[in-house]
């Protein structure tokens, strides 16, 4: 599957960084659900009430802890 030219672009930079593959799969996954989250909005549309509704999302609809 072809990989948006934003994603690749974050894994590219993520790569240059030497970030571990691990950190990369995860951080890519969070960032592509976000996106998908507010319908495929580009995330430089989204702002600090996107973000906050995304993690209150997360916190009572999916019971991720703020550590994980």
């Amino acid at each position: 599957m072809a990989r948006s030219p934003f994603l690749q672009s974050v894994e590219n930079y993520m790569r240059v960084h030497r970030y571990s593959r691990r950190t990369i799969d995860s951080y890519l996954y969070w960032i592509k659900f976000f996106i998908l989250f507010w319908n495929k909005r580009h995330p430089s549309e989204l702002g600090d009430a996107e973000i906050e509704g995304f993690l209150t999302f997360l916190a009572t609809e999916r019971n991720v802890s703020a550590g994980s």
